[in-house]
């Protein structure tokens, strides 16, 4: 779909975006209720999830829209998108096929916060992320 005709699905316009036309936007499986990522959208990006049904993003260091699993091929499928109380914070429940995390893991939150402030990797990867992400 072109980015002229997704100018034309509707969005809510109570979404509060920030002053970069962002807004947070957390990955839920939608079987498990896992938190698979966070990310954030513009406005474009929002649209285009919208109308395909998988998400997308706004990538800051690229400074572009980008279709996730558009170079793994470990896409989201949308069953739904929420918005927060204060219009903030969208939280989309998705199906992920494959991992949501660029590491390998299924899950981008795989570290745990030990009492003594060091990290501990919780579960194993579902991908190589060398061989998904070729230079």
């Amino acid at each position: 779909m072109n980015a002229e005709s997704n100018e034309r699905i509707p969005i809510p316009s109570q979404i509060a975006w920030d002053a970069a036309g962002l807004v947070p936007a957390i990955v839920q499986d939608a079987e498990t209720g896992d938190v698979l990522m966070m990310a954030w959208m513009d406005e474009p990006a929002l649209r285009n999830t919208i109308a395909t049904g998988f998400t997308h993003f706004y990538s800051r260091s690229r400074k572009r829209s980008w279709k996730k699993g558009e170079s793994s091929g470990h896409v989201q499928r949308v069953e739904s998108i929420a918005v927060d109380c204060d219009a903030d914070v969208l939280l989309i429940k998705a199906r992920q096929e494959g991992g949501a995390c660029h590491e390998g893991y299924r899950s981008c939150f795989f570290r745990l916060v030990k009492p003594d402030g060091s990290l501990e990797i919780q579960g194993t990867p579902v991908f190589d992320p060398e061989a998904v992400y070729k230079p």
